[in-house]
């Protein structure tokens, strides 16, 4: 069965209901919730089960099943494909990189085989390259989004796994995209084993990005409240003041003109990605 998943037998085993928490019968073409009082089937798409709560989430299972853009853009047109190839990004993440060999080496040290979450994977975080290719360490990478490396579609205010499932959860630049994100900290802190990590990175001295699924920013206080559960090991800024000059100047740029097709032009030249 699990030959027709991207995720493992395991993983399959420790899904909950993202409804009522209850266990779920796999089939290859469906996850049928076996709780008396919620019932729920929830479809499965190219081995990529879609575990929403609908009556909770701004997200349907039709979203998917239509296969539409959600949050990432996968066709953004050729020209601006082309000159952002060329181009240079504004982005730089100077941290994430040794961040990350840093969690892995925390986490061998506990365990030979650790499980990492990825709340917004469908693309591989910036950083993670190196962290990817330690072997022993498993990885399932959830999103909103159907992306080449999403194993399972979820909401992340409602993480449809077992309590205990993971050694670790990586949340990178998503914290400002949702509408709660003191419930999405406390979905990672529930499906964390004792003693589990958390690594996360959101936005504070950036411009709004993600269009309409963009929320909220954060302090450093502020960010650090929303993880007021867990012990702190280290915190800091990714990149430097250079990068929010950058995002301003651009967004300056941007409000000059109101066309779409002038403001990707611009996006595309500026190397970064704008939403509009």
């Amino acid at each position: 069965m699990a030959d027709a998943f991207r995720l493992s037998h395991t993983i399959l085993q420790r899904l909950r209901c993202p409804v009522c928490q209850s266990s779920l019968r796999v089939s290859p073409t469906a996850l049928h919730c076996v709780g008396g009082s919620c019932g729920v089937t929830f479809p499965v798409i190219d081995g990529c089960p879609i575990l929403l709560n609908e009556s909770t989430s701004i997200f349907s299972f039709d979203d998917f099943r239509q296969r539409r853009n959600l949050f990432f853009d996968l066709n953004p047109g050729r020209f601006h494909s082309f000159v952002t190839r060329l181009l240079p990004t504004m982005d730089l993440n100077v941290k994430a990189r040794p961040n990350f060999a840093r969690l892995a080496a925390l986490l061998k040290a506990e365990s030979g085989a650790p499980r990492i979450l990825v709340v917004g994977g469908s693309i591989l975080g910036v950083g993670m390259e190196a962290m990817i290719a330690v072997p022993g360490i498993e990885f399932v990478e959830t999103d909103v989004s159907l992306g080449p490396r999403t194993m399972l579609i979820c909401d992340a205010h409602d993480l449809p796994f077992e309590t205990g499932t993971f050694d670790a959860v990586i949340i990178q630049a998503v914290l400002h995209h949702v509408a709660d994100p003191q419930r999405c900290v406390d979905q990672c802190f529930h499906v964390l084993r004792p003693s589990g990590l958390i690594y996360a990175e959101t936005a504070f001295m950036q411009n709004v990005c993600g269009g309409c699924f963009d929320f909220t920013r954060f302090t450093l206080l502020g960010h650090r409240r929303l993880f007021r559960r867990f012990t702190e090991i280290k915190s800091g800024a990714a990149c430097g003041p250079g990068m929010a000059l950058a995002w301003s100047y651009q967004y300056f740029l941007l409000s000059f003109t109101s066309s779409r097709r002038a403001r990707q032009i611009v996006s595309a030249l500026l190397g970064s990605q704008a939403s509009f």
